[in-house]
């Protein structure tokens, strides 16, 4: 079923899982606090001038789309949590690098923004 809301999904996981998908979501709307909150594709996404970003629990491992370019120091501190298509998998038997969210989300922020001001220009 496609939850109605974020806390709906977030409320669909175990206590560990939820207790991360919390942390990431406030991780967000810090590094993003005009972003809005939605549910897409089954799972939660930010808006800001289009999609910011959409994260996502799986068994053994938090999703986060898309995946991270442009910004080649990023795209290094990134790497270690790549998976075959360049999104990112944070596995949950690991520290999830909330600070490497938070920066990752500065970045689609900038993007998003720069990409609005070119099309009204």
């Amino acid at each position: 079923m496609k939850p109605a809301s974020v806390d709906e999904y977030i409320a669909g996981f175990p206590p560990k899982v939820r207790t991360v998908l919390r942390r990431i979501r406030v991780t967000v709307r810090k590094a993003a606090p005009a972003a809005e909150e939605k549910i897409s594709y089954r799972m939660p996404s930010f808006r800001l001038d289009g999609t910011l970003l959409y994260f996502a629990a799986f068994k053994n491992h938090i999703g986060l789309y898309p995946p991270v370019r442009g910004d080649a120091k990023l795209v290094k501190a990134a790497a270690t949590y790549a998976g075959e298509k360049g999104n990112l998998r944070f596995p949950l038997d690991k520290p999830i690098p909330y600070a490497l969210i938070r920066r990752i989300v500065q970045a689609r922020v900038r993007e998003r923004r720069e990409r609005a001001a070119a099309k009204r220009s």
